[in-house]
């Protein structure tokens, strides 16, 4: 029996529990372990940590089902939290994720407990339906639209997000994330629900708030000239810049708050 230390962090509600080099051979089984919320200690994702030359670290997600996902925007900012604490510094930090090497910008706030984060999330790229995506019977008329941020989503407009049946729609597709967009109410914003590949309904989700905030500017929800949008989610608001740092990429602006630690036996 070993030892292991995990923080829990959260990104507007969406929590994750952060290890570093885990002496474990199954992985999978101890984030279904770790996250549960009536028999572990509870979050939508476990984030390992690993070396990785060239950069400050490696992150790998696991969903709470004990799925491996590519990326995760609240993710990446709760991990960097992590690293910040465990390196005693905030200076930018590469990370190497399934879905490619990610930026990370810290900003320290009056709260210790507290960190802002800027993400470049990476290129947004056009996709196409998902298998199965008919069983969703969602409008021809609707718009929607298949993106890549460096894991797959599908954004759906619709009048009213509260009134939606998420969970049964999100059911039908459980391969992808599926976020569900209503305009404003400001004119520079968008309200966003969210069901995710092997977590479910989280309070809110980053890749999920750029492949929305892309799509909102695709539709004309916001302004031509807006490069800034927000995001409200569940969990909180998430500012999301497009074609930044470049053409073609978003960045993801929120916060990382730290929860606590706890030592468990493996």
């Amino acid at each position: 029996m070993a030892d292991l230390e995990l923080t829990k962090h959260h990104g507007l509600g969406n929590d994750f529990l952060v290890a570093f080099h885990p002496d474990v051979d199954d992985l999978p089984a101890l984030a279904r372990r770790v996250c549960d919320r009536r028999r572990g200690l509870g979050a939508d994702g476990l984030l390992v940590g690993e070396t990785e030359d060239g950069y400050v670290a490696r992150m790998v997600l696991y969903n709470s089902d004990g799925s491996r996902a590519e990326m995760s925007g609240n993710g990446i900012r709760c991990f960097a939290q992590a690293l910040a604490r465990r390196r005693g510094d905030t200076a930018p930090q590469k990370i190497l994720t399934d879905a490619g090497d990610r930026l990370v910008t810290l900003c320290p706030t009056n709260d210790p407990d507290v960190i802002d984060a800027a993400v470049d999330m990476g290129e947004v790229t056009p996709l196409g339906p998902p298998a199965d995506w008919h069983l969703v019977g969602s409008d021809p008329m609707r718009p929607v639209r298949h993106l890549g941020v460096g894991n797959p989503h599908a954004v759906v407009l619709v009048d009213n997000v509260a009134v939606v049946d998420l969970l049964t729609l999100g059911e039908m597709v459980p391969h992808i994330n599926l976020e569900i967009v209503e305009e404003g109410p400001e004119p520079t914003a968008i309200r966003m629900r969210v069901h995710e590949r092997g977590a479910g309904i989280t309070e809110a989700c980053g890749t999920g708030a750029c492949a929305a905030a892309w799509a909102a500017s695709s539709w004309g929800l916001v302004g031509g000239d807006v490069s800034e949008i927000t995001v409200h989610m569940d969990g909180g608001d998430a500012k999301v810049r497009l074609h930044d740092p470049v053409k073609g990429h978003c960045t993801l602006v929120g916060p990382a708050v730290f929860v606590g630690s706890i030592t468990i036996h493996i």
